[in-house]
């Protein structure tokens, strides 16, 4: 389904949120207060939030959904607009990837009686 629809059908609510901006890399400036343990610096020296090894924020509740240090986010994290351009980008680039995994999964897999299907 392609955006235009999506967005006809359903708004972006805290109810409907995937979280996905909690997959993105988030560069952490001078003025970010996060705890040592929830960061990690990449090759280069680029201080970031750390990720689990799903590749979440190290900060996000994975049962809840729902950030541990809501109240001292990145700037980086209180400036991305849930609905907003890039949000509705990167939900669009989740659904294509979904849809790709999915038939991917297919191709392959063995039937039933353990006859590789067609």
């Amino acid at each position: 389904m392609n955006r235009a629809k999506r967005e006809s059908i359903a708004s972006i609510t805290c109810a409907t949120c995937d979280s996905l901006c909690c997959r993105l890399t988030v560069i952490l400036g001078k003025d970010d207060s996060v705890p040592a343990h929830l960061t990690t610096h990449q090759v280069g020296g680029l201080h970031v939030m750390a990720k689990d090894q799903d590749g979440w924020c190290a900060a996000l509740d994975g049962k809840q959904m729902k950030c541990r240090i809501y109240s001292s986010r990145p700037i980086v994290c209180k400036s991305f607009a849930m609905g907003g351009p890039y949000c509705r980008a990167e939900r669009d680039e989740h659904a294509k990837q979904s849809t790709r995994l999915i038939a991917m999964k297919l191709i392959g897999e063995t039937s039933h009686d353990g006859n590789k299907a067609h």
